[in-house]
C-alpha cells in the first residue's frame, strides 16, 4: 500500500474512490456518505470554523453522540491544521470531569458539541461550583447546530511531522495523558495495518467500536479509508443495547472485516444464548480483529463454536496487540493461520524468568493467546527491570521503537520522560515473552486495570473509594485480574477492616455505590483484609493481594459476602418479584431490592443494559434502556410495564 505523507493526502486520494461510509444508529436508522461527500462536507465545516476565528494549531475537542457528525468534524480539523481531540460521551460524573480536565490542559481549545450535552455539562459544572469550567463552557464552545457549513475552508499544507491529533488515555480518572500523534506516526501505522491484514478495496468492514477509541478511529475508519473499502460504523450504544444486531448487519452488508475487544464477545453471547439468531450467512467474514484488552481463549472458543453453524470460520479470529502510544497497531498474526495459546504456571511469570509450561487442568495453570509478530516499521524488545535485553523465552518488559511511536505526552515533560528508556525505547507497561516468534502478553508492569477496553489507574479509584466513611488512603487497595473462569477482567477492592461482617457489608455497599457513581465501573468483589502488604519503603503491594485472591485465600469470605439469592423474593407484587429474579442474574454480589435506585447502587451501564434486555425478552417491546432513566426502581418499572 502507498505510504501517504499526511492524513490530508490520504483523504484527497480516497475522495476519488466510488466508496461510502454507512452510519448505523439502529436496526432501521442508517445514513450513508460517499468519500467525496466527506471531503466536501469537511471542507465546508472547516470554512465555518475558520470564519469563527479558528486557525491552524488550535484544538477542536469533539464531544458528540453522532458518529456522522464526529467524522465530518474530525476531517474538517485535519484539513485546516486544527488538532482534533476526541473525547467519549458517557453517563458518569467521571466522564464529565475527564472532559473538564482536558479542556483545562489544552492551550487554545474549542469544545464542539451538541446543545443537550452542553446543557448537562453546564448544569454539572454549576452544581460542582467549578467556576472556571463554567466560564470556559460559556466562551469556548461551538454548538453543532449553530455551525452551519459555509464556503470551503482554506486547506493547511501539513508536513509529516506536524501534530495530527491528540489521543487521550481512556478511562483515566486523574489528569488524562494526551498522546500526541504526528501525520508521520499515523500514516506509517496505517500502511502497516493495511498490509498486515491484507485489506483491499473489495473488502467491507463493520465496527461498533467508538470513534473516540484508537481501535475504532484509526483501525476501523482511517485505515479502512486508506484501503479504499466501503465501511460501516455502528453506534456503540446500538451494539450495547442490541448486541445481536452486530451479526445481523454483518450478514446483511456481507462484511468481510469485523472487530471486537474481549468483553464484546461475552456481551454478544449472553443474549445469543437466550434468543439465538435468524438464519444468517457469515461465511464472507475473513477476519475479526480481537484486541484492546486481555484476550480469553475460552471466550473466543465459545464465540466461534456458537457462530460456526452460520458459516463463521475458525481462522477469522485474529488476536492483535497495540496501544495508543504506538498509534494503535503493534503485532498481528499471519492472515489465514488459526489462533493459538500457551498454558503456563501462573507463578513462573516473574520478569527475567523463563516461563514453565503447565497442563490445562493444573490449579495454577493460566493460558495466554499469541498475538502475532511485529508489524512493519515496529521493533520490539523484551528487557528486565534495568532495561537490559533478555534472552528468548524469558518473560520481561515489552519496549518498542519505530515510525509510529509517539514522541511526547501533551504538555507533560515528566510523563514524556517516564515513557521512554534512556536509549529511547517506549516503555509499554506490558510484560510478555516471545513463543514461536509470536508475542504473548503475560501481564502488566504498570498498575493499570482494563475494563471493557478502557484503561483505569488503581490509585485513582482508590482515592474515590477512600472518600467513603470508614476508609482512608492506604487502607483501600484496588486491582484487576482475571481468573481461569472469569474470562473478563475482574475489578477488586481490598479494604482494611477488622470488625464484624454485617458492618462490612454496609461498607461494601457504600464502596460499590461510590465507585459506580464516580466512574461508571462495577466492582466484582469488595474484600475485607486485616493487613495491607507493603514494601519496606511503604509502597502497596497490589500484586501480593491479587495473587492471594487467585490462590483462593479469600474464597471463604467472598462466599460469606455473597447475597443469599437462593430463596424466593418476598415482595407481594408478583411482577416486582419477577424483576428481582431477573436482576439477580446480572448484579453480581449486589442484591437489588424493589425500592433501590438502579443508578445509585453501583452497577455499570453494561449491567443495566443486560437487565433491560432480559426484561425486554420477557415482555417484548415494553421497556427500552432509556425508560430506566424515568423509572429507576423495580417497583416503578413494574408500574410502567403494566401501563
Amino acid at each position: 500500500m502507498q505510504l501517504y505523507d499526511t492524513l490530508t493526502d490520504l483523504l484527497a486520494a480516497a475522495r476519488n474512490r466510488d466508496r461510502q461510509i454507512r452510519f448505523i444508529d439502529g436496526e432501521n436508522d442508517e445514513s450513508t456518505m460517499t468519500f467525496s461527500e466527506l471531503w466536501n462536507r469537511a471542507s465546508a465545516l472547516l470554512g465555518s470554523l475558520q470564519s469563527r476565528g479558528m486557525q491552524q494549531g488550535d484544538e477542536l475537542v469533539i464531544f458528540s453522540k453522532s458518529n456522522e457528525r464526529f467524522v465530518v468534524a474530525y476531517w474538517a480539523a485535519i484539513l485546516g491544521g486544527i488538532v482534533p481531540v476526541p473525547v467519549a460521551v458517557g453517563i458518569s460524573d467521571e466522564h464529565r470531569q475527564k472532559l473538564f480536565r482536558i479542556l483545562s490542559q489544552l492551550r487554545r481549545a474549542t469544545l464542539f458539541t451538541e446543545s443537550d450535552l452542553l446543557e448537562r455539562l453546564l448544569e454539572f459544572s454549576k452544581q460542582q461550583q467549578l467556576g472556571d469550567i463554567t466560564a470556559t463552557l460559556g466562551t469556548r464552545t461551538a454548538l453543532m447546530r449553530d455551525v452551519e457549513p459555509g464556503d470551503n475552508g482554506e486547506l493547511f499544507a501539513a508536513s509529516p511531522d506536524d501534530m495530527a491529533f491528540i489521543q487521550y488515555s481512556s478511562g483515566s480518572t486523574s489528569d488524562p495523558k494526551g498522546v500526541c500523534l504526528t501525520h508521520r506516526n499515523l500514516c506509517t501505522n496505517i500502511r502497516a495495518i493495511v498490509e498486515g491484514v491484507q485489506w483491499t478495496d473489495a473488502d467491507q468492514s463493520l465496527s461498533w467500536m467508538p470513534l473516540t477509541h484508537d481501535m475504532g478511529l484509526i483501525g476501523y475508519h482511517l485505515s479502512v479509508l486508506a484501503a479504499g473499502m466501503n465501511h460501516a460504523v455502528m453506534d456503540t450504544n446500538a451494539f450495547v443495547r442490541r448486541p445481536l444486531l452486530w451479526m445481523i448487519k454483518a450478514a446483511e452488508l456481507r462484511a468481510t472485516q469485523l472487530c471486537s475487544p474481549n468483553f464484546g464477545y461475552k456481551h454478544f453471547l449472553k443474549l445469543f444464548e437466550r434468543k439465538g439468531l435468524p438464519d444468517l450467512d457469515l461465511s464472507r467474514v475473513k477476519l475479526i480483529l480481537n484486541g484492546a484488552e486481555p484476550i480469553s481463549y475460552s471466550l473466543c472458543e465459545e464465540f466461534l463454536a456458537a457462530l460456526a453453524p452460520y458459516g463463521l470460520q475458525r481462522n477469522t479470529m485474529f488476536p492483535v496487540y497495540g496501544l495508543a502510544e504506538a498509534t494503535v497497531g503493534v503485532t498481528m498474526p499471519q492472515v489465514g493461520d488459526e489462533y493459538s495459546r500457551i498454558i503456563v504456571h501462573r507463578h513462573s511469570l516473574r520478569v527475567g524468568d523463563a516461563f514453565e509450561p503447565a497442563e490445562l487442568g493444573d490449579l495454577d495453570a493460566v493460558s495466554f493467546v499469541k498475538v502475532g509478530s511485529a508489524i512493519r516499521d515496529v521493533d520490539i524488545r523484551i528487557v528486565d527491570d534495568a532495561d537490559e535485553l533478555l534472552l528468548d523465552g524469558k518473560v520481561g518488559n515489552i519496549q518498542l521503537r519505530g515510525g509510529s511511536i509517539t514522541e511526547r505526552v501533551y504538555d507533560d515533560v515528566g510523563a514524556t520522560e517516564e515513557l521512554f528508556s534512556a536509549d529511547g525505547w517506549l516503555r509499554t507497561g506490558d510484560c510478555g515473552v516471545f513463543v514461536d516468534e509470536q508475542l504473548v502478553i503475560t501481564g502488566r508492569s504498570k498498575d493499570i486495570i482494563i475494563v471493557n477496553g478502557q484503561n483505569y489507574y488503581p490509585h485513582d479509584i482508590e482515592e474515590i473509594a477512600a472518600e467513603v466513611e470508614g476508609l482512608d488512603l492506604g487502607k483501600v487497595v484496588v486491582g484487576g485480574t482475571r481468573t481461569r473462569d472469569s474470562q473478563t477482567e475482574e475489578l477488586l477492592v481490598f479494604a482494611f477492616f477488622k470488625r464484624d461482617m454485617d458492618t462490612f457489608r454496609l461498607l461494601s455497599d457504600k464502596v460499590r455505590i461510590r465507585i459506580g457513581e464516580q466512574t461508571g465501573l462495577e466492582v466484582d468483589h469488595v474484600i475485607p483484609v486485616r493487613k495491607i502488604p507493603k514494601t519496606t519503603s511503604g509502597k502497596v503491594q497490589r500484586a501480593a493481594l491479587l495473587n492471594s485472591y487467585l490462590d483462593g485465600e479469600f474464597d471463604a469470605v467472598i462466599e460469606k459476602m455473597a447475597p443469599k439469592a437462593v430463596g424466593e423474593p418476598t415482595d407481594d407484587d408478583p411482577l416486582v418479584a419477577e424483576l428481582e429474579l431477573i436482576c439477580r442474574e446480572f448484579s453480581k454480589e449486589r442484591t437489588i431490592g424493589p425500592e433501590d435506585d438502579l443508578f445509585e447502587i453501583g452497577v455499570s451501564s453494561l449491567t443495566l443494559t443486560e437487565i433491560a434486555l432480559a426484561i425486554d425478552e420477557r415482555y417484548p417491546g415494553k421497556l427500552d434502556i432509556s425508560d430506566i432513566f424515568d423509572y429507576p426502581t423495580l417497583r416503578e418499572i413494574a408500574a410502567f410495564l403494566r401501563r
